[in-house]
């Protein structure tokens, strides 16, 4: 099992240059742990592109019913007090956002505060940077 942030969900939903090395990963490795809000990061990512014009017709519709089948298959880390005091810890810590800071924490928790067990997939250097930094093996992905 892997910690999956947003930003590596949404191009198992649609086609970037990191697709295909992260569905390979997913697909070796099904078990996707997530936070609690990722579904709702993806949904306003994929709305997003949306309103740029980047889909074709029903190209939002298809990226949204993917995302549905997704997250029937992954596990969420809820939102607790153990996650907001360490997302806390991590904001005075590292450079994050607020929602970084929750991606980290709810893989700190997902790893039983022991980040060396748990791999962790992003496509956020600075969310990268911090995770790395506290212990978390970064998957490389390797963008063509």
């Amino acid at each position: 099992m892997k910690f999956w942030d947003a930003s590596a969900i949404v191009p198992l939903l649609v086609r970037e240059a990191s697709s295909d090395p992260l569905q390979t990963l997913a697909t070796k490795d099904p078990d996707i742990l997530v936070w609690w809000a990722s579904y709702v990061e993806c949904t306003s990512a994929l709305i997003r592109r949306d309103r740029a014009g980047l889909f074709a017709p029903r190209g939002l519709d298809t990226a949204l019913r993917g995302l549905q089948q997704l997250a029937g298959h992954w596990e969420e880390i809820e939102p607790t007090q153990p996650v907001r005091d360490a997302a806390e810890r991590f904001l005075r810590v590292h450079p994050l956002r607020a929602a970084d800071a929750l991606q980290l924490a709810a893989a700190y928790v997902g790893s039983d505060r022991r980040p060396t067990s748990l791999e962790f997939v992003t496509l956020d250097d600075r969310l990268a940077s911090a995770a790395q930094k506290e212990g978390f093996a970064i998957v490389e992905i390797a963008i063509v």
